[in-house]
Order: C-alpha cells, then sequence, then structure tokens
C-alpha cells in the first residue's frame, strides 16, 4: 500500500520532485570546489586514549614532531668547493620559500668558542656563507668531522650521506598550501641534484603525508571517471541502449555530487576512505538502475503500458530495493561507533548518501523514463540474453537435482578457510599501503639503511621538581639510557641535553674531539654558567629542557617498523624506562606521531570487528522485521557471512594481512552481498503468496526472476570495485579485489545456498 502511494506521488508529482532534486544535487555540486585534502594521521586514535593525551603534552611542552622535512644525497665527493657552495645556495633558497621556518644542515652547523674574558660561548659558523678556495673547504671540513654532535644528524657515519633537515610552518602543514611549499623545495632540491648528477632522496612526515594527500586526489579523480567509463560499456553489453546507460549515469553523478558536497558542508577533508565514497556511490547506485529498469522492461512486456509498469517497477521492487540500500547503509553506518574521526566521518557520509542515492534512483529513474518513449524489441532484447538463460537455469538445476553436493561443497570450502583463517595476520605500517618500487618507500628505505628512520619518536622524563634535569644523578641516568637505546637497530641515535652538554664540554676545552664526553659535577658548573651567560639563539638548552629545568626530552627517529614491532619496542623502552628512571621518582613518557599512528591501527583494527559484529546485528533486526521470521533471518544472514569467512581464509594463505583498509571489506561486503539475498527472498515470498505455489516452486520461480538482474548486478559490482586495482595505495588494491571476491563469492552463496537452504527447511516454515 505504501509504495503504491508513493509510485503514484512519484509520477503524479515528477516536474516539481525533478525540479527539486535538480536544484538540491546543483547546490551540492557548487560546495565540491571548497573541499579540502587531509594532510595528517589525526584521528587514528580517539583524543581521550592515553597515546593521544601523552603526544598532546609533549606538543604542548616541546612543539610540533612531525614538521621536519628531510632531504639526502649520496656523495663521497660533496666537499668539493662549488658544488659545496652551490648546496649553501640550496639551503639560503630554500629558507625562502614561504612556509619555511629553519632548514639545517651540513653548512648551518656552529661551533662555540669559549670566551674566557667575558665567561660565554660565542657563537660562530663553522663554514662561512661563501667559501674561497678549496684549501679553506678542507681545513673546514676537519673542524666539522671533528665536532661529533653533528654525526648522524647532517650526515651520516659513512660521511657519504649528506642531510638537510627543513623545518615547516606549523600553520602551514595542515593546509592546502603545504603541497606547494613541498613542491618548491623538492624543485629546488633536484635542480641542485641534476647539475652534479646526484640522487636526491625526500622523506619525514610533511613530505610522506603531502605525497600521500596527492595521490588520493589523484586517485578520487581517478576512479570516478574509471568507474564511470566501466560501468558505461557493462551497462550497454547488458541493455544495449544509450539512454540506459546515459540516465544511469546521471542519476549515480548526481549521487557523486550529493557526496562530495556533504563532505564539504560538513567541514570534513579528504582522506584515503572519503576519497573512495564516490566511487562507492557509483559502484552501488548502478545495481538500483539495473533492478528498476530491469523490472520496467519485464512489467513493460507484459501489457505494453508505460506509465502503469513504472508504477509496478516502484510497487514489486522499491521495498527491496530501499532494504538493499538500507542494509549497505548499516554496514556503512557501523564505523560511526568507533571514536576514530576518519572513520566516523567515512561511515558518516558513506552511510547517509547511500539513502540519498536510494531517493535519487527510486525517483528519477521512473520519472526520466516517464517522458522518453517506451522500450522497443532493441531495449528489451537482454531479458532473452541466451547466456544469462543458461547461467540461470544452471542455478535453477543445481538447486532442483544436487543440493547434497551444494551443502558439502560449502562445507569442504568452510574447512579450507578455517584453516586460512589461523594464519592471519594484523599489522599497521606508516608506508604500509605504498607499492614497494614507489619512490616514497624507497626513499624512506634509503634514510632507513643509512639513518635508522626519519619517523619522529620521543621520550619526556619528569624529574618532578624544578632544575631537577640539572642534577649530575639524572644527567647520569640520561646518558645511560641513550647508552642503553643504541643497542636497538631500528633507532637512530637519539639526541639530548646530555649531547648539548658533551659539546658544550668539548668547546670549553678548546675543541679538542678527546673531551667530547659528560662534563664532571663541577665542570658541569662551569659550562652552565657558560651556556647562560649567552644569548640562548642555539637552543642548546631550551629544545630539550623546559623553561623549569624540570622535564628534558630524547629525541629519536624510528624506523617503519609496523605495528607488532612498535608495541613491543615501546614495552621494552618503557621497561627501561622504569630501570633508569624509577616510577617512584620520576615520570617518563613515550610518545611521537610514529608511535601514534603505529598504535592506532591495532586500535582501529580491534574495533572495526565491533563494527562488523554490529552490522550483522542491524541487518538481522531489519531482515527480522522484513520477514517476521527466525527461519528466514538465519537463512539470510548465514549464506552472506560465509563468503567472508572465505575472504579471510583467503587473506590468511595468500599472507594479506588485516590493517585498516582490509578490514574495511567485512562490513562493506557483507552490507552489499545480504542485498541478493534480500532481492531474492522478498521475490521468494511474493511467489509463496501466490495460490497453489509449493516452497520448491517458489524458490525455482524467485531464480528465474531475479537471477537475471542479481548476476547483472554482481558483475557490476564485481567490476566496480574491481576498478580499485588501479590505485598506487596497496591498501586500496587489496579492498578493491577482496570485496570483489566476496560479492563473486556471495553470488553463488546467495542463488545456490539460501534456495537450497530454503527448500531443505520447507517444512518447519509457518
Amino acid at each position: 500500500m505504501v509504495w503504491t502511494t508513493l509510485a503514484r506521488i512519484i509520477l503524479r508529482y515528477r516536474i516539481v520532485i525533478l525540479v527539486f532534486i535538480l536544484g538540491l544535487t546543483g547546490f551540492m555540486a557548487y560546495q565540491i570546489q571548497f573541499l579540502k585534502l587531509d594532510y595528517g594521521y589525526a584521528g587514528l586514535l580517539p583524543d581521550s586514549h592515553p597515546v593521544s593525551i601523552k603526544l598532546e603534552e609533549f606538543t604542548e611542552e616541546f612543539g610540533e614532531d612531525a614538521t621536519v622535512f628531510i632531504i639526502g644525497c649520496e656523495d663521497e665527493d660533496f666537499f668539493q668547493l662549488e658544488k659545496f657552495n652551490d648546496w649553501n645556495q640550496l639551503c639560503g633558497e630554500i629558507k625562502e620559500v614561504e612556509g619555511v621556518e629553519q632548514v639545517l644542515t651540513v653548512s648551518d652547523a656552529y661551533n662555540l668558542k669559549k670566551d674566557l674574558q667575558n665567561k660565554v660561548f660565542n657563537i660562530s659558523r663553522v663554514f662561512p656563507e661563501k667559501i674561497q678556495n678549496q684549501a679553506e673547504l678542507d681545513s673546514l671540513m676537519l673542524v666539522f668531522h671533528s665536532l661529533p654532535i653533528y654525526k648522524n644528524l647532517f650526515y651520516a657515519d659513512s660521511a657519504q650521506l649528506m642531510v638537510m633537515a627543513v623545518s615547516m610552518n606549523k600553520d602551514a602543514i595542515n593546509q592546502k598550501v603545504r603541497e606547494t611549499i613541498v613542491g618548491d623545495i623538492e624543485a629546488l632540491a633536484r635542480d641542485f641534484g641534476s647539475s652534479y648528477d646526484l640522487d636526491m632522496h625526500f622523506s619525514g612526515l610533511p613530505y610522506v603525508r603531502t605525497q600521500y594527500a596527492i595521490m588520493i586526489k589523484d586517485d578520487l579523480i581517478m576512479f570516478i571517471f574509471l568507474a564511470a567509463a566501466v560501468l558505461a560499456i557493462v551497462l550497454f553489453l547488458f541493455f544495449r541502449s544509450f539512454k540506459v546507460v546515459f540516465f544511469s549515469l546521471f542519476v549515480v553523478l548526481l549521487g557523486v555530487a550529493c557526496s562530495l558536497g556533504m563532505i564539504s558542508l560538513l567541514d570534513y577533508k579528504i582522506t584515503i576512505l572519503t576519497g573512495m565514497i564516490p566511487t562507492v556511490i557509483i559502484v552501488i547506485g548502478i545495481p538500483n538502475c539495473v533492478f528498476l529498469l530491469n523490472k520496467y522492461h519485464q512489467e513493460f512486456l507484459k501489457h505494453g503500458n508505460k506509465i502503469k509498469a513504472l508504477q509496478r517497477t516502484i510497487q514489486k521492487v522499491g521495498n527491496a530495493i530501499f532494504l538493499t540500500n538500507l542494509t549497505t547503509a548499516a554496514g556503512f553506518a557501523t564505523f560511526m561507533i568507533i571514536q576514530n574521526r576518519i572513520l566516523n566521518q567515512f561511515g558518516q557520509v558513506a552511510s547517509l548518501n547511500i539513502l540519498i542515492l536510494f531517493v535519487i534512483s527510486i525517483t528519477l529513474i521512473p520519472i526520466i523514463f516517464s517522458f522518453l518513449p517506451p522500450p522497443g524489441k532493441q531495449q528489451t532484447k537482454h531479458l532473452e540474453n541466451k547466456w544469462i538463460k543458461t547461467v540461470v537455469n544452471w542455478f535453477v538445476m543445481a538447486v532442483t537435482n544436487n543440493r547434497k553436493y551444494i551443502f558439502l561443497s560449502v562445507a569442504a570450502f568452510m574447512i579450507f578457510a578455517i584453516v586460512g583463517i589461523t594464519r592471519m595476520k594484523a599489522t599497521g605500517y606508516i608506508v604500509d599501503d605504498i607499492a614497494k618500487d614507489h619512490p616514497i618507500y624507497l626513499d624512506l628505505k634509503f634514510f632507513e639503511k643509512h639513518m635508522n628512520g626519519v619517523m619522529p619518536l620521543e621520550v619526556l622524563i619528569d624529574t618532578r621538581k624544578p632544575n631537577g634535569v640539572l642534577q649530575m644523578t639524572t644527567l647520569k641516568k640520561v646518558e645511560a639510557f641513550q647508552n642503553k637505546l643504541k643497542t636497538y637497530p631500528e633507532l637512530s641515535p637519539s639526541f639530548s641535553i646530555v649531547d648539548g652538554l658533551k659539546f658544550a664540554r668539548q668547546a670549553y676545552f678548546n675543541g679538542n674531539i678527546k673531551h667530547y664526553r659528560m662534563p664532571s659535577n663541577q665542570e658541569k658548573n662551569f659550562i652552565l654558567s657558560y651556556l647562560k651567560g649567552q644569548d640562548d639563539d642555539n637552543q642548546l638548552l631550551s629544545s630539550f629542557v623546559d623553561s623549569k629545568n624540570q622535564k628534558l626530552r630524547v629525541s629519536m627517529r624510528v624506523e617503519d617498523i609496523g605495528t607488532y614491532g612498535m608495541r613491543t619496542l615501546q614495552d621494552s623502552i618503557q621497561n627501561d624506562l622504569n630501570r633508569f628512571f624509577p616510577p617512584e621518582k620520576y615520570s617518563t613518557n613515550l610518545t611521537g606521531s610514529s608511535l601514534t599512528f603505529s598504535l592506532g591501527t591495532s586500535y582501529l583494527v580491534r574495533n572495526l570487528f565491533w563494527s562488523l559484529g554490529l552490522a550483522v546485528l542491524l541487518i538481522s533486526v531489519f531482515m527480522a522485521f522484513m520477514f517476521k521470521s527466525l527461519r528466514m533471518v538465519i537463512i539470510s544472514i548465514m549464506p552472506n557471512i560465509l563468503p567472508l569467512i572465505m575472504t579471510a581464509g583467503i587473506m590468511g594463505f595468500f599472507g594479506i594481512p588485516i590493517k585498516m583498509s582490509t578490514v574495511l571489506v567485512f562490513s562493506v561486503a557483507f552490507g552489499i552481498s545480504v542485498d541478493t539475498a534480500i532481492h531474492f527472498l522478498a521475490k521468494y515470498r511474493q511467489e509463496l503468496l501466490c495460490f497453489g505455489v509449493n516452497p520448491t516452486e517458489a524458490v525455482l520461480n524467485a531464480i528465474r526472476e531475479v537471477g537475471v538482474s542479481i548476476i547483472y548486478t554482481v558483475i557490476v559490482l564485481f567490476l566496480g570495485f574491481g576498478i580499485f586495482v588501479a590505485s598506487d595505495f596497496g591498501g586500496t588494491v587489496a579492498m578493491g579485489v577482496l570485496v570483489s571476491i566476496t560479492l563473486f563469492v556471495a553470488v553463488f552463496s546467495n542463488l545456490l545456498l539460501v534456495p537450497s537452504l530454503l527448500i531443505a527447511t520447507s517444512k518447519y516454515a509457518k
């Protein structure tokens, strides 16, 4: 009754509805110009999580830890006059780039000179801005290499890798302007490299994040056009009608406009997940059009009345399409329970726009085709497609004669899947989704090879009393702790106030390299008086100690060792901290953006499984409301959990790890695959209500009636998600492949297992 009334309203007020929808989507399309890209990893952990709180406390005390862009080149002849002067010039040019706060490299190295008269250290550059001859440079190079503090900071142990650290403005780092900043810096560095035939390498979180954001933007644009092109070809092969192709794409592209407009209106940003929403809208929207147009053509062939056919299309498949879109939206909506900004926004926008897409589809397809001429023989010819009929008849024969083999096959596949599941692993890397031959990945590994990584990791030590940092007992503990950190191969050498004091002691003893070591208690007091007597522009103390000399930081860099590796490293370093700095006397905190990201991935994986459970529960409730039968709920849900189990088994056998991008597969695929069960069961119920039709006949009639649409739909979904293999992100590729496989298995499950279960349990039906 509801759908009959709705069909009349849609067709009676078609012009008003058409103008309203076009106006709304036009407004949403206008908002697209204000879209922003997300340049960070923020939001992986909720703000209330202890790791997030620790990072925030560290940032308030010592500033952002993820603003440094690393540039490096490997050159055994670096200290040649012309080349070195050009490197200095490059450093100056990069400093002039708007948004760059500081540049540190070999040419910025400074030395301390003891001034006995004023009892201060005078700061002087090791290398002047312009060096006149090679002999002068060779002499200065010896001075530079006599300052151990710069080893593994400005150059690697081999002295063949030279490094430039570019610190970016924290306000610009999360804005679109960072693309220009990073691009300008990279262009300047590559020009230098090309002048001397050097390979320039780039890394650091600002660089990696910027390149990620650009790749996401490129993927967004590519997938919209690729999905539209692929599905247009598929639709034409099915329907042999340009009108069907054009207006189906028109409908789903309106949905795309709404989704992008909503992201902009809500002031959300394009992330690796929200960037997939437009493609998901296209892929999910096309099946809506397929079911509506298939039913329209079937109804028109029965009586030849166009308006009547459109009315009956809405009446007969409207409820099923609504439920399929509702269950799909529910699958995405479950991400909203996770306290994670990225997934929460993804769930909100995806679920709301799938429902908006339903409204657009159920109204515009009938309205548009009510203005067009009725379908001719060429447009309805697809209903007689021989190969589709052959496939449908095969399903009918299998369900009729081979139900025992279907059940045995399912059992065998489940055993296979369970064995695979036992081999599954969960992990997450900062560049996990980048191909192993991508420049971002190769450059990161280059720096890890020479400098043990570039990802920031910090230790904050609170002595709990003013000037506690400057006590000799504390400094000796810090030195011992740093010596312990040297035993970790995944860590770069650490830096703290201890290294600054060693540098100052060396200067106090006239630069003799033998004196680069911790000062005695008496020496420390002299050295500190020299340091405090000068301008603190060198930040020797302020960079590593707070204003009260109560807290200090120990900075290091870590390799991209993944979630498990980071968790193990965290536990080990924390044990070291507890040993050197007993918790009853000190407060210690291991933090950093790299730690937040790695542990955030683990947090997400756990919570995503909860979202899958919620998706199953919600969809079960929808099915119970629709069929009002526990038997029907079980028959609709269980066969659609089996493809998920099969996919998990495949992941285990092929070594595809569980991470944020691949765990998404299960909730997304379940919400979509159950749609075919809804269409089938809705038709089965209609057939069962017909006078004189027994359950077996109802099952077989339902296969013949909706089998064509289900096959069309799964092909569309398979190819639609399959286009994600064109992405440069490994996680996106894995998601596309795994969802496609899951949906492919789901069609067999819903057209073989579901009908077989209905027939086998028909005697229990009420």
